[in-house]
């Protein structure tokens, strides 16, 4: 009979989460807060059916261990080296700084020191998910603030590591706060090692020998038991299991297994921490968190401000501008999914009440609710303050040449364009919107600039009224079109060459006004071709006629071509 009734529930959760997560994604609402709102549906507090917690509960907490098995998988130490700067200067410093002045607030308002610990530093992490998302959606993900805001992530998602390794220890009465972080960390160090030298010595041997046998099953099987096996070992030692599947990630991030690992961890993944949360639901008192709904919007807007700030501040300190202070402070100003995870954990543990979990849970989910208006809101701030500093930061018309070339983005291509355009000595000015890349431009000598082509005050001050063509090569699809759009129709005759990353784009840009547009494979498709072509016996001369040809037909005749079409 038992056995019957877990079954029933696992169905009625399944099919709760098969009609409200994809219907609530179709309003912008993201998935984790859908798993949450399926949960309260039919947890005690609503009317209607209502699941037993307790049976799914052992099965949703796998959900956990394979998230953070799967964030260890993302953490390779080559990625670590390269984003060290970001990771473990401003992420570092954002989790600490935020932690100790939102853990003094909780203390100063009566929270034990324990209690105080483990809000502030829970609430200083922010999203990964819903950030990931936004900065896909925006394709702003290899932009500057995006390359930040993924690497203070990346140091939060390590942070919590030690966070759930911390709560067992904290409910212990007799342990000491110092005394438990320093047993945490003994344990930790013990942990990693071990799990190094297995890793080293046994478990990659064995994977080796079961890729050779090519069977996708015992693979699967394999990677199961590595997760599960470390993660009971740790816990075993008295840590968390989320330790050993994190440390698990790790030993497998640099190896050769790593991405089919992840793809066949996936559905486990994504299945049972959706169970997770939806357990997490139906420990929510909505009539409490009704009650109480004053507190803890005033909770939300502290907590938003205080990260907010906290991140402009520190992004200003370590010399990243008030431009990208703004838009990484108000995309990371939400507190992430871990809070519920970590705030289930401290409330069944004693550390904290049911009153403040149920509050502090609400006030979760309403931050995260509240992300992409954030990151709109940053946006906006960003491009005032840009507007307001970008003055100093743009050439003064004595500066500007006459006949020039303006180049939309100083990357990798447009540098090379600069160094062409400069060898026929033909004047150029570069914008773009990397600080770093303009101040070591500048520091050359080189005629670089802080500023957004897709501004019309920023195109004027770089005289694009007297230039003699624009080249775009920024890698943000739609900067580019709205940039294209605007300089064609404040400057309708000028050329405009730009880059695009497929046909789409290069439908997109041509429609905006641009006169020619190269697809980033093109060349390197014309280059091979040209070297096949002349390999199977064909006459340099006929190659070269043919390419010429090829670029003709696909680019059009910048001499004949009228760009106001």
């Amino acid at each position: 009979m038992a056995e019957g009734s877990t079954f029933y529930d696992v169905l009625v959760l399944l099919l709760a989460a098969v009609v409200m997560v994809p219907l609530l994604q179709r309003i912008g609402i993201p998935s984790i807060l859908g798993y949450l709102a399926a949960g309260m549906a039919l947890g005690p507090y609503t009317p209607g059916p209502v699941v037993d917690v307790e049976a799914t509960k052992a099965l949703a907490e796998f959900g956990v261990v394979f998230l953070l098995f799967a964030i260890g998988l993302e953490l390779p130490l080559a990625r670590l080296r390269t984003m060290r700067r970001f990771i473990f200067g401003l992420g570092m410093l954002q989790v600490i700084v935020t932690a100790a002045l939102l853990g003094g607030l909780g203390m100063a308002f009566g929270l034990t020191a324990e209690a105080a610990l483990v809000v502030g530093t829970t609430l200083a992490f922010s999203s990964t998910a819903t950030v990931l998302m936004l900065l896909v959606e925006r394709n702003e993900a290899v932009s500057h603030h995006g390359r930040i805001g993924v690497a203070v992530l990346i140091f939060q998602d390590l942070a919590v590591v030690p966070v759930l390794a911390l709560l067992p220890l904290l409910a212990g009465a007799s342990l000491q706060i110092g005394a438990a972080l320093g047993l945490a960390a003994a344990k930790a160090v013990v942990a990693i090692a071990g799990i190094h030298l297995a890793g080293r010595f046994l478990v990659r041997p064995i994977y080796r020998q079961i890729s050779l046998t090519r069977s996708p099953e015992v693979f699967t099987a394999a990677n199961l038991l590595l997760v599960l096996a470390l993660a009971w070992l740790t816990a075993q030692a008295g840590m968390s299991m989320a330790l050993g599947a994190f440390l698990a990630g790790i030993l497998l991030a640099d190896t050769a297994y790593r991405h089919q690992v992840e793809a066949d961890i996936e559905p486990f993944r994504g299945l049972l921490l959706g169970l997770f949360f939806m357990t997490v639901g139906m420990s929510i008192d909505l009539p409490f968190v009704a009650s109480r709904g004053g507190t803890v919007v005033l909770l939300v807007v502290g907590i938003l401000a205080v990260k907010a700030s906290i991140i402009v501040g520190l992004c200003q300190v370590l010399g990243l501008g008030v431009v990208h202070g703004l838009r990484v402070g108000f995309l990371l100003a939400q507190v992430g999914e871990f809070a519920f995870i970590v705030f289930s954990r401290a409330t069944e543990l004693g550390i904290l009440s049911h009153q403040l979990g149920q509050t502090l849970g609400a006030a979760v989910a309403l931050s995260m609710v509240l992300t992409p208006l954030l990151a709109v809101a940053g946006h906006r701030l960003a491009v005032l303050a840009q507007q307001r500093l970008g003055q100093d930061l743009l050439p003064s018309s004595a500066e500007v040449p006459q006949q020039h070339v303006i180049i939309a983005g100083y990357g990798r291509v447009g540098r090379t364009i600069a160094g062409l355009v400069a060898r026929h000595g033909i004047p150029y000015v570069a914008l773009d919107l990397d600080p770093e890349c303009v101040a070591k431009a500048r520091a050359q000598g080189l005629p670089v600039y802080y500023g957004d082509a897709s501004q019309i005050a920023v195109l004027r001050s770089v005289g694009v009224e007297r230039a003699r063509a624009v080249v775009m090569t920024v890698n943000r699809p739609r900067t580019v079109e709205k940039a294209v759009a605007r300089i064609r129709h404040f400057a309708p005759d000028l050329p405009i060459i730009a880059r695009a990353h497929d046909l789409a784009q290069e439908l997109a840009l041509d429609s905006a006004g641009a006169t020619a547009v190269v697809p980033e494979t093109m060349e390197a498709s014309l280059q091979m071709a040209g070297l096949l072509l002349k390999t199977a016996g064909v006459e340099p001369a006929a190659v070269d006629r043919s390419l010429h040809e090829h670029r003709r037909e696909h680019w059009g005749n910048l001499d004949g071509k009228d760009p106001t079409r």
